[in-house]
C-alpha cells in the first residue's frame, strides 16, 4: 500500500488554506432547522450537539475530495486517543447527557468502566489534570504519560461514545502510513481540523443562547459554562462526585 509523503500532505493542505471556502450555511442551517421544530428543549440541544458533530465530519470529508485526501485512520487504531481532550463545561454537560440517552447496558458499560479507570490511572490523572491546558508543551508532555482518554474502551480500542465524541477526536486525522503514529509520540504527518471548531462552536452557543434567551430549561448554566474549558477526564470526575452542577 502507497501513502502519501510529508510534503505531499503539506502541499494539499495548503491548497486547503488557499483555495477552499468553508459555507458556513451547513451549520447555520441546523440551528435554524432545530429552532424552528416543535421539538422539546432538551431534544433540541441533544439533537443540535450531535448534528453540529457529525457536520464537522461532513465538513472535513468535504475538504478531502476538493484535494484527493483520504484518511488511514481504522478502527483500533487509537494512538489519538492519548492526547489531552479539553473541552466547555457545556460541552461537557451535552456530553454526558447524551451518555443518559443511551441504552441501559450501553450507559451501564461506560460508568462501570469509568470507576475502574479512576481507580486504575489516578496517578496519571493527578499529574495530567495539574498541567496547564494552554501551555504549549503540554500537549507532548501529557501523550508522554500514556494516559488513555476516559471513553476509550481498554479491550476493543474504540470510543464508547463514538457518535458525541468531541472535536479533538474528529480533527486529527492521519494521510499517511498510520506506523508513525505507533512510532512517534506527536508524528509530523497527522494533520489537524481544529480550525473547524469555531465553526461547531458557534452555532452549539447561538442555539444555546437563542433557547435561554427565550426562557427555555437549557440544562447548563449559561452563559458561564460555554467559557469554562478543563480537561474531559477533570469534567466526568465532577460528575462522577456529583459537583458539576445541574446535567
Amino acid at each position: 500500500m502507497s501513502f502519501l509523503k510529508h510534503e505531499e500532505i503539506i502541499k494539499r493542505c495548503e491548497k486547503i488554506n488557499q483555495l477552499y471556502e468553508i459555507d458556513p450555511s451547513f451549520f447555520d442551517g441546523i440551528v435554524d432547522d432545530l429552532l424552528d421544530s416543535e421539538q422539546d428543549t432538551e431534544t433540541v440541544i441533544l439533537s443540535g450537539f450531535q448534528r453540529l458533530l457529525t457536520e464537522v465530519d461532513n465538513e472535513i470529508e468535504r475538504m478531502e475530495e476538493f484535494t484527493s485526501m483520504k484518511p488511514n485512520c481504522f478502527m483500533g487504531c487509537a494512538f489519538c486517543c492519548y492526547f489531552p481532550i479539553v473541552i466547555t463545561k457545556m460541552e461537557a454537560k451535552m456530553l454526558f447527557r447524551s451518555i443518559e440517552n443511551f441504552s441501559g447496558d450501553r450507559k451501564k458499560a461506560i460508568y462501570a468502566h469509568w470507576e475502574n479507570y479512576y481507580e486504575k490511572q489516578q496517578d496519571k490523572l493527578q499529574v495530567a489534570m495539574a498541567m496547564d491546558y494552554e501551555a504549549p508543551e503540554t500537549k507532548l508532555e501529557y501523550k508522554k504519560l500514556n494516559l488513555p482518554c476516559p471513553m476509550l474502551d481498554p479491550e476493543t480500542q474504540l470510543c464508547m461514545a463514538y457518535e458525541v465524541r468531541p472535536i479533538p477526536c474528529r480533527t486529527y486525522l492521519n494521510y499517511s502510513d498510520p506506523q508513525v503514529c505507533a512510532d512517534q509520540h506527536m508524528p509530523k504527518e497527522p494533520f489537524s481540523y481544529e480550525f473547524l471548531y469555531q465553526f461547531y462552536f458557534g452555532s452549539i452557543n447561538e442555539l444555546i443562547q437563542a433557547l435561554y434567551e427565550n426562557g427555555e430549561d437549557v440544562f447548563v448554566d449559561y452563559p458561564m459554562d460555554a467559557w469554562s474549558y478543563d480537561y474531559l477526564p477533570a469534567w466526568i470526575k465532577q460528575w462522577k462526585e456529583g459537583t458539576l452542577g445541574e446535567v
